[in-house]
């Protein structure tokens, strides 16, 4: 009992401190029987007594993940606030109100509003990963106790509890395994691995790797074959997926470059407005203008210079980017994600069933021929459909799926190739049926991948099952590396055949013959035995699995199979390899994502030869390189032993990396995120959560992904496709764009209002526009004109462009001086011809409706310099963007009835202009437009080619 108390110590006083885990304290995978036995005074055949396990439970809680506790709604609702750029609307808005003109500052305040309670209602989403955790273990479990078996809650489980487990059951707890029949079990949501794990009960050295750690099963995995009993070792926050949710806490969410950037640009227009405006103030009053009248001023200029128009438009162009990236399958939970997605430099993808089709399929078959040339087989078709051809290939095409070369699409019958089919099919418990359009399987990929080869040969199970019945089966166990079936022939009752498959070495080793294509049954000679096994590790370094097949004819009274009937004397009849195959249009992607100079790394919990092996076919490499360099992979074990430091140069030089555990995921993106990298992160599993809270943008597979995935990432894919992901980057640089375009498109207006404003101070002369008429500008022309540039479609090349450098502004110093040029353009047109109007003997109201119509007709022109940053306006046309065409001439009609209509003239003190003085207003407009397409053409022909990558 002292024991039972020291162990429950070291797990609270792990948990207290951070560690979260029974797993750091104790390394149950180390221990054999006993010892586990005596540290939780327990009993291997009779499990707890109910009055311990009560008092168990009492001490340590339900088995259940405790969610962490977050900021209150009121401080989350009142952080959507505490930004600049609102704080600058709020500023406007009280300013509006001010001046009594509450429609203004109504539509202001609606704005902060609005902007305030969508950025509530997404953040709320975030903190939702903790609680899906909580869900992930709800389950039942069978546990044994006193003697006897029951069916109780998993969340009353308690460490030390016996548990049996069987073909379909969750596993409920972290258990460490007292027995296993044939037990598999799915770990991929925990450590991504591809393929159920055998499990056996021996012992392991203690830094074995959680995926390696085969005599464990931990809570969340899915018992996928046999069955077995063990003792929970850990329950609740202790478990690994305990662990896990105390990772996804910890892990803070990153802002976004485009929150960073918007937020760096808001404090300098609030601290360029503020100062502008209090030396305007000063420089009135210094030459003797009433301070009353300057303070006005000064409101006038900060009114002017403040871009009301861009947290809408930030806000509308995001959205417009979530409904074309969900038209391509990409759901956006977070608006900010929209832009990041353009931002990013490296892509951090896992494995199974996003670069792979998730779906193992058989791609070669070997079987005897010659003794110096095998017969060599390419299937074609991928996945479950049973759509595919068995075609005759050369022996120096031997490799992956990617080597299809053929020499003859009609070879001569092969017996030998019959009977490894039929033996795929027939030795195997997976079954194959088609639900809902699409082809499943049910059971074991590895058999599924077997029944889908022999339906493309024409040999389908339930036909194969009809002809042959089994008689009786021996299990595939982990000791012995192979399975066996008993068959009897339907019109032969007295004939009995074995068929094998397993191992290639445990096969090979029992086989005495070789089937040879017509039929007839040759010596097997150790020498080709040899060579088996060679081609068997060739086919293995190229990431294949490999599984041999043989038969034996047994007597006509068998009628059960042992170990001893298959020990020796076998007939070998070939070898069938097999694939998750990569996605052909992830491929595709890859490569455009390289000439977009993003690097894609892939990270899965799989093993390093399969890894290495997809990496290869996909041509995952330095997108810096002109050539694909070697496959270098990193392992768990390799970053165990590294420091950050070291960790952030091996993780900027690699791009597979097998193995890892969901810390080292974890570090991983920290350590990219350290090297100024925008970090986006794909996962299904719960082991992906704490990097996907972390990433720059964490993307959450929509069809294999976890509950735990989806609410902690920013971006769910629909088809689980890395080619979605491609996609879904190209409309975020498209949005980022058309953001960059908005803002140069409207802050010349507020430079040019404040520069207005304070010529006029300096020239001792009245404001050539109010503060009303400012607030009419900027409005009518940000939601009539600037949000069409919202809706401007892709320029050609979008993907063959650099990322933005993270560190950059948004706006390079080529754009700054196009906006100082057009403000000062505004100027000069504004303040000439209301200077013009004046003295020719307009009145006051005249000449500053001239003033106002020549911003919102300067604006008008230059808006289409802005549909392009680069190219000429006339390449842009005009049929690409209905919304801006419509804009315009609604904005054209509003501005008519601003000048003429007498209720707005009242309202905003414009007044009627005469015909020829819109002569000069429209030349003086369209002149901006004319030298900002001149400046453009100066840049394009100044501008240097881009720099092909360098060959590495």
């Amino acid at each position: 009992m002292k024991l039972w108390k020291a162990s429950r110590l070291a797990d609270n006083h792990g948990t207290a401190n951070g560690s979260g885990a029974a797993q750091a304290a104790t390394p149950w995978h180390a221990l054999d029987l006993e010892q586990i036995v005596a540290l939780l005074s327990t009993d291997a055949d009779h499990g707890l007594s109910k009055a311990e396990s009560e008092a168990r439970l009492a001490e340590y809680g339900p088995n259940i993940i405790t969610a962490a506790k977050g900021p209150s709604w009121f401080r989350r609702l009142a952080a959507q606030l505490n930004q600049a750029l609102v704080l600058i609307l709020i500023a406007a808005g009280a300013v509006t109100a001010a001046l009594k003109e509450w429609v203004d500052a109504g539509v202001i305040f609606g704005v902060v509003i609005i902007n305030a309670i969508v950025g509530y209602l997404q953040e709320s989403k975030a903190v939702k990963a903790i609680e899906a955790l909580s869900r992930a273990i709800t389950i039942e479990a069978t546990v044994v106790r006193e003697g006897q078996r029951f069916r109780l809650p998993a969340a009353q489980l308690v460490p030390g509890d016996l548990v049996v487990l069987q073909a379909g059951d969750k596993v409920p707890a972290d258990i460490r395994l007292t027995y296993s029949r044939d037990l598999r079990v799915d770990e991929s949501a925990l450590t991504g691995e591809s393929l159920p794990v055998d499990k056996q009960l021996t012992p392991l050295s203690e830094d074995t790797p959680l995926a390696d750690r085969t005599n464990m099963v931990y809570a969340t995995t899915l018992v996928t074959a046999g069955q077995g009993e063990g003792i929970v070792v850990a329950t609740g926050d202790r478990t690994e997926v305990g662990r896990i949710s105390q990772l996804i806490a910890s892990a803070h969410e990153i802002k976004t470059p485009l929150t960073r950037k918007i937020a760096q640009f808001s404090k300098l227009v609030l601290y360029a407005i503020l100062a502008l405006a209090v030396v305007t103030f000063i420089i009135g009053v210094v030459r003797g203008q009433p301070w009353v009248d300057m303070f006005i001023a000064a409101v006038a200029l900060a009114v002017g210079a403040i871009p009301e128009g861009l947290p809408a438009a930030v806000t509308i162009t995001l959205a417009i980017g979530v409904s074309r990236m969900a038209r391509r399958r990409a759901i956006i939970r977070k608006l900010p994600a929209v832009e990041t997605l353009g931002s990013t430099t490296v892509i951090c993808t896992d494995k199974t069933g996003t670069l792979t089709q998730n779906q193992m399929t058989v791609v070669q078959i070997v079987t005897p021929g010659t003794p110096d040339k095998p017969k060599i087989y390419h299937v074609t078709g991928s996945g479950y459909s049973p759509e595919g051809q068995i075609i005759e290939q050369a022996l120096e095409s031997l490799g992956t799926a990617a080597a299809q070369s053929s020499t003859d699409s009609s070879p001569a019958r092969n017996l030998a190739l019959e009977e490894t089919i039929r033996a795929g099919a027939l030795c195997n418990d997976a079954s194959l049926y088609l639900e809902e359009g699409s082809w499943r399987i049910s059971g074991d990929p590895t058999e599924g991948a077997l029944l889908v080869a022999a339906c493309k040969a024409g040999m389908c199970q339930e036909d194969l099952l009809h002809q042959t019945p089994r008689v009786d089966t021996l299990p595939f166990e982990s000791q012995h590396q192979y399975m066996a079936t008993l068959h009897r022939f339907a019109h032969s009752p007295d004939t009995r055949v074995a068929y094998i498959k397993g191992a290639v070495e445990k096969v090979v080793a029992r086989c005495a013959w070789q089937m040879t294509p017509d039929g007839s049954l040759t010596a097997f000679l150790d020498s080709e035995k040899s060579a088996v096994e060679h081609l068997t590790a060739q086919m293995a370094r190229e990431g294949l699995r490999v599984l041999a097949f043989a038969r034996k004819d047994l007597p006509a009274y068998t009628e059960e199979i042992t170990h001893r009937e298959v020990d020796d004397g076998l007939v070998f009849l070939g070898l069938q390899a097999m694939i998750d195959p990569p996605r052909q249009e992830a491929k595709e992607a890859i490569r455009t994502c390289h000439t977009a100079g993003i690097h894609v790394k892939m990270i899965t919990g799989d093993h390093a030869l399969t890894a290495a092996a997809i990496a290869r076919i996909l041509g995952l490499h330095d997108p810096r390189c002109a050539t694909p360099t070697e496959i270098k992979v990193a392992t768990g074990a390799d970053l165990a032993t590294l420091t950050d430091e070291e960790l952030a140069k091996v993780a900027d030089e690699t791009y597979v990396f097998a193995r890892v555990t969901p810390e080292q995921k974890l570090r991983l993106v920290t350590a990219l995120q350290s090297q100024d990298h925008v970090v986006a992160m794909t996962g299904d599993g719960v082991n992906d959560g704490p990097a996907l809270r972390q990433a720059d943008i964490g993307i959450a597979m929509g069809i294999a992904g976890t509950e735990v995935a989806k609410e902690a990432a920013d971006m769910i894919l629909t088809d689980d496709n890395f080619a979605t992901i491609e996609a879904a980057v190209e409309e975020g640089r498209g949005v980022f764009d058309n953001l960059k375009k908005f803002i140069t498109w409207t802050l010349p207006t507020n430079l040019g209002e404040g520069l207005v404003i304070m010529a006029a101070i300096f020239a001792g002369v009245a404001l050539p526009i109010l503060p009303v008429q400012i607030l009419w500008i900027n409005m009518t022309t940000a939601v009539l004109l600037g949000l069409g540039l919202a809706f401007e479609s892709k320029e050609p090349g979008i993907m063959e462009r650099a990322p933005r450098d993270p560190k950059a502004p948004i706006l390079d110093r080529v754009l700054v001086g196009r906006i100082v040029i057009v403000g000062a353009l505004l100027l000069a047109a504004a303040f000439g011809l209301y200077e013009y109007a004046e003295r020719t003997g307009h009145s006051l109201a005249e000449a500053r409706t001239v003033a106002n119509n020549v911003f919102v007709f300067g604006e008008l022109f230059y808006l289409f310099n802005c549909r392009s940053l680069s190219l000429a306006s006339w390449r842009t046309g005009l049929r690409g963007n209905r919304v801006l065409v419509g804009g315009v001439a609604v904005m054209i009609g509003l501005q008519l009835l601003y000048t003429y209509l007498p209720a707005m003239n009242t309202l905003f003190q414009t007044a009627p202009l005469p015909v020829k003085t819109w002569a000069r207003i429209l030349a003086a407009s369209f002149a901006i437009h004319l030298i900002i397409e001149a400046e453009k053409a100066v840049r394009r022909r100044l501008g240097q080619n881009r720099r092909s990558p360098a060959a590495c």
